[in-house]
C-alpha cells in the first residue's frame, strides 16, 4: 500500500517535532511525513534533550515524535513538557527502546504511542495514521512483552518479610532504580551517573536481592508497591 494513500481524510496537526539523535531515522520520519501530506516547513528537527526544549520555548508543537535515548538525557523529560504544556498534543514515542519500564514511563508522562525503529515504512506510517486519527498504537511486540511480564509477576510470592531489607538501598541504589524505572539501561544510567557500567551492574544485582526480585520489570513493580518509588 503506498504510504500517500494512508493520509485520506486526515488532519495534519503542526508543527511537528521530531525529536530523534539519528540523521538517517530523524529523515527517515521526514520522508514518511512528506508523504503523509506534510510540508517541509511544518517539521521542526531537533536531535537532543536541550534542542528540543528549546524548540518548544519558540513554538508549541502540534504533534510530537520522540526518541527516548538521546545525547543529553531521556526524551521522557521532553514528553513530560510537552504533555504538560498542552494535554492533547499526540505524542508517538519512536526508540529502540523495548523494555516494559521504558514504554510505561513514556506512557505515564504523556506518550500516546510507542513504535520500534525496527518496524518499516508502512508499519510506522500505520502507527502515525493511528495516532493523528486520536488512536494509541503500541507496537505489537512490546504489547505481547508487557502481557507476559504481568502474567509472570502474578505467579510471584506475595510481598511479605522482605520491607525491612528493601529499606537498607543505598541512596545510590535508590537513584539508580529510579532510573531503571524510567527506562534506562545499564550503559545510559553509567553515562549519566558517570560511573562505570560494572559499577551499574553490582548496584542492580544489590537492588535485585534486597528486593527479592529477578528482573528489572519486578523490581519497579516491588519498590512501588513497598512505597520506594513516587
Amino acid at each position: 500500500m503506498p504510504i500517500s494513500e494512508l493520509a485520506i481524510d486526515l488532519i495534519l496537526p503542526a508543527p511537528v517535532l521530531i525529536v530523534e539523535d539519528d540523521k538517517v531515522v530523524s529523515q527517515r520520519l521526514q520522508n514518511l511525513l512528506l508523504q503523509l501530506g506534510y510540508q517541509a516547513d511544518a517539521l521542526v528537527v531537533a536531535n537532543s534533550v536541550a534542542e528540543g526544549q528549546q524548540c518548544l520555548a519558540d513554538q508549541l508543537a502540534g504533534l510530537a515524535l520522540v526518541d527516548l535515548g538521546l545525547p543529553d538525557g531521556s526524551g521522557i523529560d521532553l514528553i513530560r513538557q510537552i504533555h504538560e504544556q498542552n494535554p492533547a498534543v499526540p505524542i508517538l514515542v519512536i526508540s529502540a527502546w523495548s523494555t516494559q519500564e521504558a514504554i510505561l514511563a513514556a506512557l505515564r508522562a504523556g506518550a500516546t504511542g510507542y513504535v520500534l525503529k525496527e518496524r518499516d515504512d508502512l508499519e510506522v506510517a500505520l502507527a502515525l495514521r493511528s495516532v493523528l486519527r486520536g488512536g494509541a498504537p503500541i507496537d505489537p511486540l512490546l504489547a505481547r512483552r508487557i502481557i507476559s511480564e504481568f502474567a509472570s509477576d502474578e505467579n510471584d510470592s506475595p510481598l511479605d518479610g522482605n520491607e525491612a531489607e528493601a529499606e537498607k538501598l543505598s541512596p545510590r541504589e535508590h537513584q539508580i532504580l529510579r532510573l531503571v524505572a524510567e527506562g534506562m539501561g545499564n550503559r545510559d544510567i553509567a553515562e549519566k551517573l558517570s560511573i562505570s557500567r560494572y559499577t551499574v551492574e553490582c548496584h542492580v544485582k544489590n537492588i535485585y536481592r534486597k528486593l527479592a526480585v529477578s528482573s528489572r520489570t519486578r523490581a519497579v513493580n516491588a519498590a512501588r508497591q513497598r512505597g520506594l518509588l513516587a
